[in-house]
């Protein structure tokens, strides 16, 4: 039997310090999981791993939201690529001039302008210079398509690993339940036996009373448990927007499959995968562009223009007739003095495309720290459970000969019950090693920039 205070302990390494949620990953090729994580479905009655990270990334509106936003950047690049094409515009204008010019002149009168003037015409303008101006505007627009699309990446990536964090604290708990359960059948068989002897004569009913009690304690932990895995399974429901349905059916069941890791390999495939070095250098890409954006912005523009249609008030007398007409332009601008904008601009640039090489540096160090923190934990976990095992061992054997020294009647009921709760320790710490070293997997995977959906 352990303490409520014990039990806090493991709830606390299993739900907080785990290792999933520390930091928010993509690579080309499926990894391989755990067993419990290859089936991907969905069974009639309950959610493999795979059905549960699916089924999560569909529900989400986040994605959705992010999605739509990448939608309107691929929008507005095909806007900016609409400057490289010429502009057509058709126009119809009716003027009514009142009064008008109006001279007596060898008996008749002359009107040089019309009351209603009547002007139809295409305009048709196209740049046919601009020094690279516009090209540098498609190309900050292309980075920032980019950039929405590995956004994208990483909350898909986040929501992923929060759901299979969530999936294995369910099963997680479901084991250290099977645990108690052990627990409270090995005590109450106990005191069955312990009843015969009081009947027998050769045991007092304080021995059944004090195991009565570390029976009732290994119920009130076991009912401690079963609340937290109906909160991890509300947790799930939220996740999968279903706020109504705080029982979702998961099945599964820890494993422990120790792998071989190379550091070295690892913090390579990180440097090259991480969604976050992406979005890193995605910002120093734009960040350069926009710097180059602006050191064009101030150069001179070549456009031509050309305008054809009909109009009235050309030639007297008949100034009212329609006639067709034509007008060409070709225009030159030249951007001469701003009050010192451009340059300032230009200062304001380069220090945002330093920031941006300083923030991709600090990116990289930390997902080499995340890496090395990731394997340090599955060492540690690898460890704790060669340990776990030793103590399952020692602890079994340590109850059965506590038994038989109480049965001969030279040892003490409360030796078989030290020796119980020992035993569940040892058990619930196994099932806490195996628990680690699968998230500890998971969190190599998310530091690596592997993805686990799909």
């Amino acid at each position: 039997m352990f303490s409520h205070q014990h039990l806090m302990g493991f709830a606390g390494l299993s739900l907080f310090g785990g290792l999933l949620l520390a930091q928010p990953a993509l690579a080309q090729n499926q990894p391989s999981v755990p067993a419990a994580a290859q089936a991907i479905g969905l069974a009639s009655d309950s959610l493999t791993l795979g059905a549960t990270l699916q089924a999560v990334l569909d529900a989400n509106p986040s994605i959705t939201n992010l999605t739509e936003l990448s939608a309107a950047s691929t929008s507005r690049l095909s806007q900016t690529r609409a400057g490289f094409l010429p502009q057509v515009t058709g126009t119809a204008t009716y003027t009514r001039i009142d009064p008008v010019v109006k001279l007596p002149f060898n008996g008749e009168t002359l009107q040089f302008a019309p009351n209603n003037n009547y002007d139809f015409h295409l305009t048709a303008q196209y740049l046919l210079f601009d020094f690279g101006k516009n090209e540098a505007t498609v190309k900050v627009a292309e980075s920032q398509v980019q950039t929405a699309q590995d956004n994208i990446t990483v909350a898909r990536r986040d929501l992923a690993f929060n759901a299979a964090q969530v999936y294995y604290n369910i099963l997680f708990m479901r084991e250290s339940i099977k645990v108690q359960d052990q627990q409270i059948a090995s005590l109450q068989a106990h005191r069955n036996e312990m009843n015969k002897r009081v009947e027998a004569g050769v045991s007092t009913k304080f021995d059944v009373t004090t195991t009565d009690v570390r029976i009732t304690q290994a119920q009130n932990t076991k009912l401690d448990l079963q609340n937290q895995l109906r909160n991890q399974q509300v947790q799930l429901a939220r996740l999968l927007h279903k706020p109504a349905q705080a029982d979702i059916p998961v099945k599964g069941r820890l494993t422990y499959e120790p792998q071989a890791v190379d550091l070295e390999a690892e913090v390579t495939k990180a440097s090259n995968n991480r969604p976050e070095v992406k979005l890193a250098r995605d910002a120093e890409n734009t960040a350069a562009l926009q710097a180059r954006l602006i050191e064009k912005s101030n150069m001179p523009s070549l456009g031509a223009g050309v305008q054809a249609g009909a109009k009235n008030g050309y030639i007297l007398p008949d100034i009212d007739r329609l006639r067709f007409n034509t007008v060409g332009v070709l225009q030159l601008s030249v951007p001469i003095y701003d009050g010192n904008k451009n340059k300032k601009q230009r200062v304001e640039a380069a220090a945002i495309s330093r920031a941006a090489v300083a923030r991709t540096a600090d990116t990289q160090e930390q997902i080499r720290a995340d890496v090395r923190q990731a394997v340090n934990n599955m060492d540690f976990s690898q460890a704790r459970h060669e340990n776990a095992q030793q103590q399952v061992a020692q602890a079994t054997e340590a109850l059965s000969k506590a038994r038989d020294r109480y049965r001969y009647g030279v040892g003490q009921n409360l030796d078989v019950l030290d020796a119980e709760t020992q035993l569940a320790q040892a058990r619930l710490a196994l099932v806490q090693a195996e628990y680690n070293y699968t998230l500890g997997q998971y969190q190599l995977r998310r530091a690596t920039g592997e993805q686990i959906w799909q």
